[in-house]
């Protein structure tokens, strides 16, 4: 049953994304960019939602919504593809940092950047970051948060990698706040996996942080917090949903 769900599962999420990709491919380039946004966050997104619910048995609830703002860099904890595909359809016209690879693909490459995600090439050191607040600005002009992932990649659920001080760099120079967005989406959909654990994947927004004190402290502060906060809603899923315990990697 479980090989079934997810079959489903996977065949509607990712036949919604490749529908979305190519029809926008094809027709973005005549659409203002809002309408572009209003297609993947107002109909593909939800309509992605409603089929992991449906299929998967993958619901989801938002937690801390009052502290969502226009004005704010999300960083955001990062262990499933989950949140990619549903975050900028609650953090309304969000942008996303992604890496550079990615927009190589075809048609999705072309979707993204026709969304306005912002590239950026990790392996291109201090340019890279400079090119990443170039574009990040003009998005928060167009009054677009910044939604980024400090841990640069997927990691399994129960562990952690040092934050990467992007998000830190992006709000100093934006002059923006930082929001802490804790997860638990990989004890139901971790990385490189076909399965699909049933159960309720919950997104939880912190209040904001403003930058004060030193750098790298305050970068282990938002970490801290992410990553117990991210504790406390595995431990919540793994009582629920006794299922998911597979996919934890703490100790």
């Amino acid at each position: 049953m479980l090989f079934i769900r997810s079959l489903l599962g996977n065949i509607w999420i990712y036949g919604v994304i490749a529908f979305s990709v190519i029809f926008s491919s094809v027709f973005g380039w005549f659409w203002p960019q809002r309408w572009h946004m209003y297609w993947w966050n107002h109909m593909i997104l939800p309509a992605i939602i409603w089929g992991m619910r449906v299929f998967g048995g993958l619901k989801v609830e938002f937690r801390g919504l009052q502290y969502l703002s226009d004005n704010a860099v999300y960083a955001c904890k990062h262990e499933s593809a989950w949140e990619t595909y549903v975050l900028t359809s609650v953090v309304d016209k969000a942008t996303m940092i992604l890496k550079k690879e990615l927009t190589y693909i075809p048609f999705f490459g072309w979707s993204a950047a026709l969304y306005g995600l912002i590239p950026v090439d990790r392996s291109a050191g201090a340019s890279a970051m400079k090119k990443m607040l170039v574009a990040a600005k003009k998005k928060v002009v167009e009054g677009r948060p910044i939604i980024i992932f400090p841990e640069g990649h997927r990691v399994p659920a129960g562990t952690c990698q040092k934050y990467k001080p992007g998000f830190l760099f992006l709000a100093q120079n934006l002059d923006m706040p930082i929001i802490p967005v804790a997860l638990n989406s990989g004890m139901f959909w971790p990385r490189s996996s076909f399965k699909h654990i049933p159960g309720k994947i919950i997104v939880e927004f912190m209040p904001p942080m403003h930058i004060e004190g030193d750098k790298n402290k305050f970068i282990d502060e938002v970490q801290k917090r992410i990553e117990d906060k991210c504790a406390e809603l595995n431990q919540e899923a793994m009582h629920n949903y006794p299922a998911c315990k597979v996919n934890y990697h703490g100790k």
